[in-house]
Formats: structure tokens, sequence, C-alpha cells
């Protein structure tokens, strides 16, 4: 009999593993620890039902590329078994590079690489253990191959990755505006000279997958209570990291302490640094902060409450800059009002900027295959006139600081 794993996914139903290789690559420690790494950073301090996982949101993105093959096989768009498997191990493996919860520590422990080259350096561990059965694989997710197709299933601007965590996180947050219609756009997707186009049918469903992925954007990714926890999180490492370069005792062990003892970056990431971050989950660092509550350093003690207690600091968001005026007003309350020294105030008083762009007109765009056999770009052959504007970078900044003041 052959052995068939089943995965229950509250969005797509049963998710039915029948490749060994695969079953063994999630069987694995690097691969498990995704359960143990929030999807959405702190966006549960928002919407309480945002507790999943990138586990979760690794599995559904295998079951959109088994329709999306299924669907491509079925327009004789010829896709070898080789060239399936290694799809189904990209896409598993396209987010095991992300750190404690996901995009809010992007930078915190490694200083100059993005989770996605973290990802090869796991991918090509993994090659290593599993007899070089990853290599076609890796060749795809890196665009080394020459069907630019198959890259695209994985990364582009409608690839199973966004159609999943866009349908997940409106799911699990309660947000219904980007609850996108992902089995039409897979069903609409088509090849034309090893590019991935979307067939003129489907071009309803992609605008609305464009306006839901910025309304998620403002809504719920750039939602001002997320950013300012964020903020504080890197706020409270950083705090820890400097903390201990001064020769303070801080209660920290394992992998996060080897983070916070050691600068690494793209020079000296080496298998030392990988093996330690493999163990590194988001329980490592809510461990933290329930120590570091109790530690004497005011600043350290205060951020960590901040972020278990969920007493966050005032955050205003705005389209224009804040004057220097205003932010001086808040430094001076600042250091009136709490015991620290002047050179800690940045910790409490800061500002930053928001970005928020739907669709990239610059980069590789959603193709449109019209009925004439033409191909043109979703924003020419799209008559909603606000998929032009979606194109344009929004910038918006923000200020926090104590709520006390």
């Amino acid at each position: 009999m052959k052995k068939i794993e089943i995965f229950n996914d509250p969005i797509y139903g049963f998710v039915r593993l029948q490749n060994k290789l695969i079953f063994d690559i999630i069987e694995h420690p690097y691969f498990q620890r995704l359960r143990r790494i929030s999807q959405m950073g702190l966006s549960y301090l928002v919407y309480p039902g945002a507790q999943h996982t990138r586990f979760h949101h690794v599995i559904g993105c295998g079951f959109l590329m088994e329709k999306a093959i299924y669907t491509l096989r079925l327009k004789d768009i010829e896709i070898s078994k080789e060239e399936e498997e290694a799809l189904y191990i990209a896409i598993l493996l396209h987010d095991i590079g992300h750190g404690p919860f996901s995009h809010a520590l992007e930078h915190s422990f490694i200083e100059d690489i993005d989770h996605e080259e973290i990802s090869i350096f796991f991918m090509n561990d993994l090659n290593l253990q599993f007899d070089g059965k990853l290599s076609l694989a890796i060749q795809i997710f890196k665009d080394e191959y020459p069907r630019k197709f198959l890259h695209q299933l994985i990364s582009s601007q409608l690839d199973v990755d966004r159609l999943d965590y866009l349908k997940r996180d409106s799911f699990y947050t309660g947000v219904a505006e980007g609850n996108i219609n992902a089995e039409r756009l897979i069903t609409m997707l088509n090849v034309v000279n090893e590019d991935l186009v979307l067939e003129e049918n489907g071009i309803y469903s992609v605008e609305k997958f464009l306006v839901a992925r910025r309304l998620m954007y403002w809504q719920v990714y750039l939602h001002k209570t997320g950013v300012a926890a964020e903020q504080i999180l890197v706020k409270v490492l950083q705090r820890a990291r400097d903390l201990i370069e001064n020769g303070e005792n801080i209660e920290v062990d394992g992998s996060l302490k080897y983070f916070l003892s050691n600068k690494i970056n793209t020079e000296n990431f080496n298998k030392e640094a990988l093996e330690n971050f493999a163990t590194l989950d988001d329980t490592d660092i809510l461990f933290a902060l329930k120590k570091w509550i109790q530690h004497s350093d005011f600043t350290l003690s205060y951020l960590s409450k901040s972020i278990i207690n969920r007493n966050l600091p005032k955050i205003i968001i705005q389209n224009d800059n804040f004057s220097k005026e205003f932010l001086d007003d808040k430094l001076n309350a600042v250091s009136k009002h709490l015991p620290i020294d002047k050179e800690d105030i940045s910790y409490f008083v800061f500002t930053g900027e928001v970005h928020n762009k739907a669709y990239n007109s610059v980069e590789k765009g959603i193709d449109i295959l019209k009925k004439n056999g033409e191909i043109i770009d979703i924003v020419k052959a799209s008559d909603q006139l606000n998929l032009q504007a979606l194109t344009n970078s929004v910038t918006k900044y923000f200020i926090c600081y104590p709520k006390e003041l």
C-alpha cells in the first residue's frame, strides 16, 4: 500500500502528500521549526485570531502549487515529474529562512541578510543531507532554471505564496477584504514562451487580488498598533544587545544569547550561525521578555512589559512628516517624566516610515493573455482606472511615544 500523509487545513480541507522525499523534508527539524514561527509577527495583538504559523502557510502553498501544476498540465504545458517535485520542495522551503516573528525581526539577528537568502542557506544544507535531491528545487528557487514560469509560480507578483497568505491571513484575522478567489486565479493560469500569464477571463479576479493586497497592507500588515508593537520588539532586542556589549549581566540562553552576543552578517554567516538560527523561534523571544521584566535596567524592563502586557506606546501615522517642534516636545516630556539617561530617549520616542505598493510596474508584471493572443500588462488590460494608482508607492510617517505623556 502506498502511504499517504494528510494534513487537515482549515482553508482548503485535506492536503495530501504522496511523495516520501517531501514528507521527509517536512519531518526535518529545520522545517518543524516553522510551527513555532508566527506567520504575522505580533498582529495577534490587534487581531486575536491571527495565531497561525509559517507551517500553516507553506503547507497551504504546497496545496496551491499542486493545483497550479494540474491546471497547466491540462493546458498541455509540459511539466516533468522531476520539475513537479522540485516545485513542491521549493515552495515548501521558500519561507524556511524566517526568524522569530517573521518580518518583525527580519534584520535583528543577522544584519544584512534577508530571509530569502537564509532560506537558500537552509536549502543548501538540506541538499547535502538528502544527497543532492534538492538541487533542481534550489535552481528553480534562485531563478537559474531556463523555464522561467517555474520560478514565477514561487516568486512573482502573482505567485502561490501571495495567493495563500492573502486568503489565509484574511481568514485568521477576520478581515474579509483580503479574501481573494485563489482557485479561479489558478484556473486562469497559462504559459506563453515559458512566461506565466493569466488568461483574459481572469482579469476581474486579478483586479480584486491587487486591491485586496493594498487593503490588507493598510488594514492588517501595517496596522498602526501592529507597527508600534513590532518597533518595540526590535527596541527590546537592541537594548539587550547594548547591555551585553557594555558588560551587563542579562539572563539569556542558547541561540538567542549567541545572536545577541555576536554581530552576524554576510561575511561571517557560517554553519555555526545556521545551526543556531535553526533552533531560534518565537518561544525564545517570549521567554526572554518575561525574564527581562524583572531586570534592574529600567529601559529593558519597561519595553519588555510593553509587549508582554500589551501596554504599547501611542502611535500616530500621518501623510506628512512630523515637525521638529512636535518631536522635540515629546523628547522633552520623556526626559522629564521617565527615569532614563538622555542617550536612552530614542528607545521611547522614535519616528519611522511605512510603505505600501500593491503592484510594481517596474518589475516583471502580471501579463494578461487576450483571446487574440496579445499579451499586455494588467494595468493596460484593465478598465479599472485605480489600478494605475496602485503602481505608486504610498509613504506614511509615524511617531511612537509613551502613552503616559
